[in-house]
């Protein structure tokens, strides 16, 4: 469980240091790439932890995956909440397709 709540946190920082800029347009790149690279430092703080605490529990591949669900699932709300985007009936499907994938890399 601490290893999902640290990826979890760790997430919450990528996805606003690779998309949060994304509602600043106008600011320049430079100062983008920076304020993003800032950010990215603390999702490190949650990532190194996570799999060195993770890895044993779970295999890499299994780390993996679960990574990319919860990546999807806070860019989700990130992009609905932060960015205004709307979520569509094929972003749900396309999401039960990768349920299926983790059910697969999971599977004994």
């Amino acid at each position: 469980m601490r290893t999902i709540l640290l990826l979890t946190c760790s997430n919450v920082f990528m996805t606003f240091a690779w998309y949060g800029h994304l509602k600043y347009r106008s600011t320049p790149l430079w100062l983008a790439i920076i304020v993003s690279w800032g950010i990215a430092f603390f999702e490190y703080c949650f990532q190194v932890p996570a799999n060195r605490i993770g890895f044993g529990e779970f295999n890499a591949y299994q780390l993996k995956t679960i990574q990319e669900v919860i990546t999807l699932v806070v860019f989700s709300f990130f992009s609905v909440l932060y960015l205004k985007e709307q979520f569509r009936w094929n972003y749900l499907a396309g999401f039960g397709l990768i349920v299926i994938a983790v059910f697969l890399i999971f599977k004994k």
